[in-house]
């Protein structure tokens, strides 16, 4: 038996994260034989003083052990953590976690996290149960109307076949465009719908004067390459009659030197925060020298950074009439945040403040690469998911989790990280996060799943290096289990344009050519068609509480439960068979997904996989 084990319903209820004011019950196993006078439980609130909870013995556990518990209520939201101590005659000792997250007698482990959110706080219920489907812009579709650049320093490809350009061009990056626009989007709905895609997430489609307008130069327009707000909002009108959601991408942590707002070159009229100290924009930005020396994103002076606490800043973002407010007004459903753990608490506070006086399920969904319930950015802890700040964030745990599980194997810790996520974050989050595999910021999922690794490697390598016949072959297998992972456990998930086809590449350009619909994957489309159907038909990965089941070094199985449903998945990715027992009421019942049990056992193939609902 195990002192304590938080993701077991015998020692912890309940076992997900807390609303304020909601008791949990702790619940302490002790060995007879170490003759247990008493325990405790530790609480600390994060950065706070520490309370001590005494537990009471309530009864046998086999004839070897004993039970000591507690029911404690923590009335204010914030991070906690707690640990125990207990009393034996003469002396005592502290029960902790070690490094690999199990209980143990120590004098110095490390405590158990809770995460106590706000009583208020509720996250849109259109994403919970959806599909997200994420575009770059420039590189999924160009309408039938064609391309219109009015920019002679864009310059325009038709080769869509061909590597987006990976070394500068006269010294510049990111100035190829392929073309594609709002109305390509818009013309491509039918095509998300047989996906059963109920969100849209754009990246930036702002004015800029670079292929991924993450430079942005125009808050309040479109870029004319795409289209035009009313393109925009005849986009949104589509999406919402086939049940999408449009989502935008905010980049609010910088600018580009090419801008409104900076205006080095004066390719605007009026006065930019480098021509002039007396620029309405000039309080925006962090001059350590005016006008050559200036704080940048990540030093690329490409990229002044933004004071985003300067109040004149907030108003023009966050205002009544501000830049949130208004994409939302012309029919977006949401905003992702760009590097949303750079953007400080007075932003982020008066964001979801606008958005949600604007329209109250509008999605807030913020890119934080780490556990976004105890991350710590710029010496401080973050709040963002405790009720005033995002609703939701990108999943990179749970994707690299994923891709080490389908690659490596490693059962256990694979199901030690998704236990853990779900274990952190508020119900409410949890079942909104963003489970992507494959992002415009990392290889193809395809590629990392079968591909040579790639760390450290640059453009020159990653140029001349694709997945081999073998290799892909390979790589499809492991992304039907990737994807089938992706769709059946808490939280959205996210295809990348092209994953469902089979696109491959490495880094950045080579995971952003344009969509290549005419060498699809027919099997690997049809296989995301179908798990979109699933996901469509079963209520129960909306909201379902997850168990693991079964777990080994190339196999897991979990269950999923919601009201009077149930769903049981099993994924083996070895190269050699599994079987295992199955719970009584799943016997004999025939798989929606895969290989169906024989009695009490199911019996899987190489890569094979289930998925049996009641």
């Amino acid at each position: 038996m195990d002192f304590f084990n938080p993701r077991k319903r015998e020692y912890k209820v309940p076992s997900h994260a807390l609303c304020e004011g909601e008791a949990v019950t702790l619940r302490l196993c002790m060995p007879r034989d170490y003759r247990c006078e008493g325990a405790r439980v530790l609480v600390q609130q994060d950065g706070g003083s520490t309370q001590k909870h005494t537990m009471h013995w309530s009864g046998m556990c086999g004839d070897t052990h004993e039970w000591w518990s507690v029911q404690i209520t923590l009335r204010h939201s914030g991070l906690y953590w707690y640990k125990f101590e207990y009393s034996v005659p003469y002396s005592g000792g502290v029960i902790a976690r070690d490094e690999s997250g199990k209980a143990v007698v120590c004098e110095a482990g490390e405590p158990w996290q809770l995460t106590v959110y706000e009583k208020d706080f509720h996250t849109p219920q259109w994403i919970k149960g959806g599909i997200i489907y994420q575009i770059f812009p420039d590189r999924f579709a160009t309408g039938t109307d064609g391309v219109k650049n009015e920019y002679a320093d864009r310059r325009v490809r038709s080769d869509y076949e061909n590597d987006p350009e990976w070394k500068p061009v006269n010294g510049v990056y990111n100035s190829d465009y392929f073309g594609g626009n709002l109305q390509g989007i818009r013309e491509k709905l039918p095509y998300l719908k047989q996906l059963g895609v109920t969100c849209i997430y754009l990246n930036p489609i702002f004015e800029a004067h670079s292929n991924h307008r993450y430079n942005i130069a125009d808050y309040s327009k479109i870029d004319s390459m795409l289209g035009t707000e009313a393109d925009f909002k005849a986009l949104c009108k589509a999406a919402k009659k086939e049940g999408m959601h449009v989502m935008l991408d905010g980049v609010f942590s910088h600018v580009g030197q090419d801008s409104v707002y900076f205006n080095m070159y004066r390719r605007y009229p009026g006065e930019g925060a480098y021509n002039s100290k007396q620029s309405p924009y000039y309080p925006w930005f962090k001059f350590n020298r005016w006008p050559d020396e200036y704080v940048s994103w990540w030093g690329i002076k490409l990229l002044p950074e933004i004071k985003e606490d300067n109040k004149a800043f907030l108003e023009y973002i966050c205002g009544e009439n501000g830049i949130a407010r208004r994409w939302l007004r012309a029919g977006a459903d949401g905003w992702r945040l760009d590097v949303a753990d750079e953007l400080p608490d007075v932003f982020l506070d008066a964001f979801r403040k606008a958005v949600k006086a604007e329209k109250e399920q509008a999605l807030i969904l913020g890119e934080v690469w780490e556990d976004a319930t105890n991350k710590i950015a710029y010496s401080e802890r973050r709040r963002y998911l405790l009720g005033k700040q995002l609703d939701c964030v990108m999943n990179y745990p749970f994707a690299d989790a994923v891709i080490r599980f389908v690659r490596e194997g490693g059962g256990k810790a694979f199901c030690d990280v998704v236990e853990q996520i779900c274990a952190n974050y508020p119900p409410e989050a949890l079942h909104a996060l963003m489970n992507h595999i494959g992002t415009h910021d990392t290889p193809r999922a395809i590629t990392a799943l079968a591909g040579e690794d790639g760390t450290g490697k640059g453009r020159e390598w990653q140029s001349t290096h694709t997945l081999t016949p073998k290799q892909y072959h390979l790589g499809v297998k492991r992304m039907q289990l990737a994807s089938l992972l992706q769709y059946t456990l808490p939280g959205v998930p996210s295809i990348y344009y092209g994953d469902e086809i089979g696109m491959q590449g490495y880094s950045d350009p080579f995971n952003r050519r344009f969509f290549d619909e005419k060498h699809a994957h027919r099997e690997l489309l049809q296989w995301y068609r179908r798990l979109g159907s699933m996901r469509t038909a079963s209520p129960v990965l909306a909201q379902g509480l997850l168990k693991v089941y079964y777990r080994d070094e190339n196999c897991v199985c979990y269950i999923r439960k919601d009201k009077g449903h149930e769903m049981l998945v099993a994924v083996n990715r070895g190269e050699q068979g599994v079987q295992f027992d199955i719970p009584e009421e799943y016997e004999n019942v025939a798989a929606t997904i895969g290989e169906s049990p024989c009695g009490s056992t199911l019996q899987l193939g190489a890569m094979g996989y289930s998925v049996i609902e009641l």
